[in-house]
């Protein structure tokens, strides 16, 4: 019976670990830590953030190297399971009537700023030929989630207004 129980847990326990393998273990256990959804959508964006960071990087280091197709792509990759998970994020919290203002608030402002430096990319970048696709994944992500976030950010009840006793 325990066995019976066993192996569909593992699986699922496994799946769920291998969709976030672009985190690092601190990273992950960063997000199983923050106890509030808005936190966690932070995180992600934050994580997004350094990936692109980290993408510029790599595209400004000389190009003659083997491994460098798969590093950028993923790097691109990454970012796009970040901004990905971090609208998800959003949804839940919105079915769920949780406070996700915060976290909806800087998924707006990152990904404004995020957009321009991919679409940059897509028309001034160097080597586009070697992450195209997966360039065009994250412009497409990201739309997505800041779309997400407005229609988020129209659904959710205003804060309470806390009144001074008189």
């Amino acid at each position: 019976l325990f066995a019976a129980l066993a192996v569909p847990l593992f699986a699922r326990l496994h799946a769920q670990e291998s969709k976030r393998d672009y985190l690092t273990t601190l990273e992950a256990d960063r997000i199983r830590d923050a106890e509030l959804p808005a936190l966690r959508i932070k995180l992600f964006v934050e994580f997004a953030a350094d990936r692109l960071k980290k993408f510029h990087y790599e595209m400004a280091r000389p190009s003659s190297e083997r491994m460098r197709a798969e590093r950028l792509n993923s790097l691109l990759n990454a970012y796009t399971g970040c901004v990905d998970d971090a609208a998800e994020l959003i949804d839940l919290g919105r079915e769920r009537q949780d406070d996700i203002r915060a976290g909806i608030k800087e998924l707006q402002k990152r990904a404004k700023q995020f957009l321009p430096q991919l679409e940059k990319l897509a028309a001034e970048g160097t080597d586009l030929a070697l992450y195209k696709d997966t360039l065009e994944d994250a412009i497409e992500a990201t739309k997505q989630a800041q779309a997400d976030a407005e229609k988020a950010a129209k659904e959710l009840a205003p804060a309470p207004v806390r009144r001074k006793p008189s």
